[in-house]
């Protein structure tokens, strides 16, 4: 009997962009109600809703292939395909090979996994560079380092008006000690976007190898390794539309030479030997299949073409949501916004606050409406100290493939009644 591993979701491709509506159409949890309203979903940068193929991906695994891998018998030969698939359409993501493609729980624990591998190859007075405007995983894996073999983390500072890089900081960051700068392409909590390919080319020119935080990026913008030209990069599916599983990109030479943490019976070829344990393969087969969702969405003659089309037309449907939300929040009495205005590079994410009430409390109240959004520091705890905003932190709104601009509407009234 022949078996269907897995949908080929990408092969049905739009012969046209997929609108809004067509797309809402897909995510069952945009049904819900909550005191009579229907939920308009602003908690994107902490996590997306699932469109119902990828939940199908998953079941298909679980009902049907639910084995452990390399064994011979069928259901694990099936399980062995579905993560080589996987390899291949996040390496199509990503612009990189298969074996370049490590999964892991999350992009923390794989930074964890990581920072111990490249601290074994380390000296006491070599560094390491992060930023303040990083989410927190892209900052405490390195400075663990600092405790378990004295390295010294320096970091780049934040210009706090505009929430940027500041690059001549950044410059002066970076010596001949430098073994890695790690930055992160798209800041969790104001939506900045960095120019990871110009802190790469920085980083190279003192031999340090690069590290990128995708994990906020990914949702928004086309990810391409090649051509930021850096060493490791880390994203979360479970912000772009699929489970709660994390990847990690990793040049082919560096993944086979590095001294991952691992058992000795285990694989030792890349990318398995940086895979601790046994995975979660039915995340794996989700993560695909939210990579193949995103390549439904457009026409194009292969995966990566149908996502860059996909992405180019949300990037401009989010820069028209983010200019009705941004230019409403501002005519607002006693609403202060943070980070890159209109017209900067930036996600479709709004960090703000409003009068002297507490970030938690305006979420409760727009919860009250069936909005949901997200509240505090959101683990890039140095931006909000850099902002004076603690313990509060930001109220932090986020437009994603699903967001309305009638959405939108609802949110600025209920901020306005605030």
């Amino acid at each position: 009997m022949s078996v269907v591993l897995q949908k080929d979701y990408s092969s049905a491709a739009a012969t046209a962009m997929t609108s809004t509506e067509e797309i809402r159409q897909r995510f069952p949890a945009l049904a819900r109600t909550h005191n009579g309203y229907p939920v308009a979903y602003f908690d994107g940068p902490g996590g997306t809703q699932v469109p119902q193929m990828v939940v199908e991906a998953m079941n298909d695994y679980l009902y049907h292939h639910n084995a452990n891998t390399h064994w011979a018998y069928p259901s694990s030969e099936e399980t062995d395909a579905i993560i080589d698939s996987a390899r291949n359409v996040l390496a199509d993501f990503l612009n990189a090979s298969p074996a370049e493609i490590v999964f892991g729980a999350n992009m923390t624990t794989l930074t964890f996994h990581l920072a111990r591998a490249l601290g074994r190859g380390c000296e006491p007075d070599d560094e390491i560079v992060v930023t303040e405007l990083d989410h927190h995983a892209n900052i405490a894996p390195w400075r663990t380092l600092k405790k378990e073999c004295g390295l010294k983390v320096r970091m780049v500072k934040m210009i706090n008006e505009t929430g940027e890089l500041d690059w001549d900081d950044f410059s002066r960051q970076l010596t001949r000690r430098t073994k890695l700068v790690a930055i992160g392409a798209a800041s969790n909590a104001l939506g900045t976007i960095n120019d990871v390919k110009r802190a790469g080319e920085m980083a190279h020119s003192f031999g340090a190898k690069v590290f990128v935080d995708a994990v906020h990026y990914a949702p928004h913008e086309l990810i391409d390794v090649r051509d930021w030209n850096c060493d490791f990069l880390a994203c979360s599916a479970y912000k772009f539309y699929g489970p709660h599983i994390g990847i990690l990109y990793g040049r082919h030479d560096l993944l086979e030479s590095l001294d991952f943490p691992k058992l000795i019976p285990a694989p030792d070829s890349a990318p398995e030997r940086a895979e601790t344990g046994t995975q979660n393969h039915e995340g794996i087969a989700g993560a695909a299949a939210a990579v193949d969702f995103l390549a439904s969405l457009a026409p194009g003659p292969t995966r990566r073409g149908r996502v860059r089309a996909a992405f180019r037309q949300l990037h401009e449907r989010g820069d028209a949501l983010i200019s009705q939300l941004w230019n409403g929040l501002r005519e607002i009495k006693g609403v202060r916004l943070y980070g890159p205005p209109l017209g900067a590079t930036r996600t479709p994410t709004i960090a703000f606050t409003v009068n002297d009430v507490r970030s938690i409390e305006v979420t409760k109240k727009l919860a009250e409406r069936g909005i949901f959004l997200s509240h505090g520091d959101f683990y890039a705890m140095t931006v909000v100290e850099r902002l004076g905003l603690t313990p509060d932190g930001l109220v932090r709104a986020g437009c994603v493939c699903y967001t309305t601009p009638e959405e939108i509407d609802r949110l600025l009234g209920a901020v306005g009644e605030l």
